[in-house]
């Protein structure tokens, strides 16, 4: 039967205060009295201040992406002249795109980014995320209503690129602005205080810098981001997810759908067609699996019989024949592994024991005779793996480090895995007796859940920041990377995705058939 896990996508009108109340009979006090229609997810377009030329914003559907006519004198002095596509945004949120100039421009100081205005008056209060033609990036603000003008400048090598990366944040009165080229890691500059109203404009702009000229842009993976409340309880209080695919070579992103019912770990099967994910949150179908049919967008129940306590442990053998699942079992919640065919089976078959402790699965091997998880034995949590078929259980390390997300490379040499033995979580690979343990990179992240691609080349993690977050732990709704890198290490990781999301994000194999994508979640408190 159909579900209401993902409904048809309107992933930023999911973040705004209803048009109902704020945008029903608001009439802006800029120049222009009348602005454009609604454009993609954004309510309202048009010229801030009176353009000598005007400006214009479009949206295509199957690109997901805006592009922007701007003209304008300036963003600076006391007054403001620009195209804007905004919303009404309350309270906090994180506004994130990829941004692009097109055509070599007049004046180097034309400017695009993310705007967050008091109102539409020429002189409002402000502060927003520029990206300047000549590559100076800063946080410029309006303190005082038509004052003029600061900035906070993020260090940036003026070589003539610019970052094509941007993202602005509102937690309370304090503004946080980070910007990176596609691939490298955010560089961040904050603005302590501005006095801005709870309910805001917030949204894309462009400016030309020069009354006689029309700049241009492109905004690509757009998304407006209402975070998880600073009170929340993990495990207990969740928010809405959206499923993502990422092309991981060419870094074309496609966010599929949207819920406010949180679901997580999206997995591939192996025919391509759809995508297996389970449903997480507090509701009644907490723990059901449910498929995303990639055509038809139909979404359906996967039959596990009784086994509906299911947590984001569900991995497909390599052949795709069967599934294997960790399921909650007794008072106790203790996580068991069990096998059924792929297509669903109210009969699922129990693997390991939860007299043993905890079980939470991660691979199976390609031969189909072994399951691989990391498992809570004699107080510590070590890499284990059972055969399937004579379910005896074979622990693979041995640490008193915390050792977890056990994953087989596709031609069975090595199992990968993430371990806190040196401090910090990092990725380690072994052989799958536990032979030959060794760390396959080091840096000074976060780092989980390594995940290999089908010709066994390459491989991704999430990875989160060691300032925040500590090592034993995966949280929900951090910011986090994804990243891909060669297998043998080889090379440095580099990042592929910039994410608001953590556990549930991609806890499972999420490669595409072809090795080209991934299946990811993002998250964002959807209403």
């Amino acid at each position: 039967m159909t579900s209401p896990l993902l409904r048809p996508r309107s992933l930023l009108m999911c973040a705004l205060v209803s048009s109902t109340g704020l945008f029903a009979g608001s009439t802006p006090h800029g120049t222009h009295s009348a602005y454009g229609p609604a454009v993609g997810d954004f309510a309202h377009h048009g010229d801030v201040g009176a353009p000598a030329i005007r400006g214009n914003t479009t949206y295509d559907a199957m690109t997901q992406s805006y592009h922007m006519s701007g003209s304008g004198t300036n963003l600076w002095g006391g007054e403001d002249e620009f195209q804007f596509a905004w919303n009404h945004l309350e309270g906090d949120f994180i506004l994130r795109a990829r941004v692009k100039f097109l055509g070599e421009g007049v004046d180097p100081h034309r400017k695009l980014g993310w705007m967050v205005r008091s109102d539409l008056d020429t002189g409002s209060t402000y502060a927003d995320g520029t990206v300047h033609g000549d590559g100076l990036t800063s946080l410029q603000y309006r303190a005082a209503k038509n004052g003029e003008t600061d900035q906070i400048i993020l260090e940036n090598e003026l070589d003539g690129t610019y970052p094509d990366v941007i993202q602005l944040e509102r937690w309370g009165d304090k503004f946080i602005f980070s910007a990176a080229r596609y691939g490298e890691p955010f560089k961040s500059v904050e603005l302590a205080e501005i006095d801005v109203p709870n309910v805001v404009y917030a949204g894309l702009f462009l400016c030309s810098h020069n009354a006689e000229v029309t700049e241009q842009a492109i905004f690509t993976d757009v998304r407006i981001i209402k975070p998880a409340a600073s009170d929340f309880r993990p495990y207990r209080d969740y928010i809405g997810s959206t499923l993502e695919i990422l092309d991981v070579f060419s870094g074309e992103l496609t966010a599929i759908h949207s819920s406010a019912e949180s679901f997580e770990a999206p997995n591939w099967t192996t025919d391509g067609q759809k995508l297996i994910v389970n449903v997480s949150g507090n509701g009644p179908a907490k723990g059901v699996l449910r498929t995303f049919d990639l055509a038809t967008r139909r979404i359906e129940t996967l039959d596990t019989g009784p086994q509906i306590n299911n947590n984001n442990d569900h991995v497909l053998t390599f052949d795709g024949s069967m599934l294997a699942i960790s399921n909650h079992v007794g008072e106790a919640r203790t996580s068991t592994v069990f096998t059924l065919p792929s297509t669903g089976s109210s009969e699922p078959e129990q693997i390991t024991d939860p007299a043993w402790g905890h079980s939470f699965l991660h691979g199976w091997s390609p031969d189909n005779k072994w399951i691989v998880y990391t498992a809570n034995r004699k107080d510590q949590w070590d890499i284990y793996k059972v055969n399937v078929d004579t379910k005896k259980e074979v622990q693979v390390t041995n640490n008193t480090d915390l050792d977890d997300g056990p994953e087989f490379s596709p031609d069975g040499e090595w199992i990968y895995f993430n371990s806190t033995r040196t401090g910090l979580m990092q990725i380690f690979r072994m052989k799958p007796d536990g032979s030959g343990q060794e760390q396959v990179f080091a840096d000074g992240m976060q780092n989980w859940f390594p995940h290999i691609s089908p010709d066994g080349k390459w491989m991704t993690i999430i990875s989160y920041d060691a300032d925040v977050v500590e090592a034993r732990d995966h949280p929900y709704y951090k910011h986090v990377y994804l990243r891909l890198m060669p297998t043998d290490g080889s090379a440095a990781p580099k990042i592929i995705a910039y994410v608001y999301g953590g556990q549930g994000t991609i806890n499972v194999p999420s490669w595409s058939p072809d090795g080209r994508k991934i299946a990811f979640v993002s998250n964002s408190d959807i209403k």
